[in-house]
C-alpha cells in the first residue's frame, strides 16, 4: 500500500518504524514543523522527520492543514491507499481522510471510547485506572469518534509512569497496525458508545501542580502521569521542586509536610503518605532524594505547598 503517515513525537516515530520494516511504501511523513527545545531554544526536528529522513522518506510540514491549498494540493498527488495518524498533534481535516483510497487509520493510546483526546496516556494514569491499551480506529471528521477496529489491552502496574506505559503502549502498537491494514478487508468496524467516552485533554502547567491534601495514591498517581515530562511540581521553601518519581510510604501529617529527611524523604498527603525517591529542584539537574537530603535542602516540618511562599 502507498502510505501517507502522519505523526510527531517518539511514539508516532514507532509506528511509522512498524510501517517500514513491515513492507509498506510510506510515500511521505507529514509531521509538525521544527520547534525550539530547551534553555538555549535550539531549533529540533520532531522524531518522526528525523526517522523518515534517515530512511529516505519525503517530508512535509505544514503550519496547518485546514485552509491549506498547497499542501492539499500536494498530498492529493501523492495518491495514498492509505493514511495513518498517530500523535500527529492536529484535527485533521476532510480531505485528508476522503483522499486515500481505503481513508484513514488512527493509532490511539487508550481503549476506546474511554480517554479520546491529546493526552490518553497522561490521564489514565493520573486517573489511577489499572489497564489501558491501543485502539485502531477507522477516522472520521470527529475528535477520535470513529469506528473501532482492533483493540489490545495493557495492564498498568503500581508504579508505571508516562514514559514506561508510553514505551509498553508503542511496542503493542505497531504489531496490531501492522495486522489492522493486513486485514483491513476483513475487519468489522465497531461504532462508539459516545456516552461512555470520556476526554483526556491536553496537559497545561496548571495540571502539573500537585495538592498534598489529596491522597498518597492519588499523589503518586499525578507524579507517575507525568513523569519525565512535564513533571509534577510543588513549591518547597520557595523554591520550584518537581517530582520525578515517588512511591507509597507509611506516615501522617500535615498535608505537604516532610516527616522525614534523613536519608530519604517522606511527605504526608491527605491520607497516607508518599517516599519521594527523584526530584528536580529549581535551577538544578534531576537527583535523588538522599542527596538533596545531604545538600540540606529540606528538614522535618518543611511543607511543599502550592504557591511560592
Amino acid at each position: 500500500m502507498r502510505i501517507v503517515f502522519f505523526g510527531t513525537p517518539v511514539f508516532a516515530q514507532a509506528m511509522l518504524t512498524s510501517l517500514v520494516e513491515g513492507g509498506h511504501e510510506v510515500v511521505c511523513a507529514v509531521t509538525q514543523p521544527d520547534k525550539p527545545v530547551g534553555r538555549k531554544r535550539i531549533l529540533t526536528p520532531p522524531p518522526v522527520k528525523v526517522y523518515a529522513e534517515a530512511n529516505g522518506i519525503p517530508v512535509l510540514q505544514p503550519e496547518k492543514l485546514r485552509g491549506n491549498a498547497e499542501f492539499e494540493e500536494a498530498y492529493r498527488a501523492l495518491a495514498p491507499d492509505l493514511a495513518v495518524v498517530a500523535s500527529y498533534g492536529k484535527i485533521v481535516p476532510a480531505y485528508v481522510l476522503d483522499t486515500p483510497v481505503h481513508g484513514a487509520l488512527n493509532v490511539h493510546g487508550s481503549l476506546l471510547p474511554a480517554y479520546r483526546g491529546a493526552a490518553p496516556i497522561q490521564r489514565a494514569i493520573m486517573d489511577g485506572q489499572s489497564v489501558t491499551g491501543i485502539t485502531i480506529m477507522q477516522m472520521d471528521e470527529g475528535l477520535d469518534t470513529g469506528d473501532m477496529l482492533l483493540k489490545e489491552s495493557v495492564a498498568i502496574e503500581e508504579n508505571d509512569t508516562y514514559e514506561t506505559l508510553h514505551d509498553k503502549l508503542a511496542e503493542i502498537g505497531g504489531p496490531l497496525l501492522l495486522r489492522a491494514i493486513s486485514e483491513l478487508s476483513s475487519l468489522t468496524p465497531e461504532k462508539q458508545d459516545g456516552e461512555a467516552s470520556n476526554y483526556a485533554k491536553k496537559i497545561e502547567e496548571a495540571d502539573c501542580l500537585l495538592d498534598f491534601t489529596k491522597s498518597a495514591r492519588e499523589v503518586h498517581n499525578h507524579v507517575r502521569g507525568l513523569s519525565p515530562q512535564p513533571t509534577a511540581f510543588a513549591f518547597l521553601n520557595g523554591k520550584k521542586v518537581k517530582l520525578v518519581r515517588t512511591a507509597l510510604a507509611a506516615g501522617s501529617g500535615r498535608a505537604g509536610e516532610v516527616i522525614a529527611a534523613d536519608k530519604k524523604i517522606v511527605i504526608a498527603c491527605g491520607e497516607g503518605a508518599v517516599e519521594l525517591l527523584e526530584l528536580i529542584p529549581e535551577g538544578k539537574n534531576k537527583m535523588g532524594a538522599g542527596d538533596f537530603v545531604r545538600g540540606r535542602n529540606v528538614s522535618i516540618g518543611d511543607v511543599f505547598m502550592q504557591e511560592r511562599s
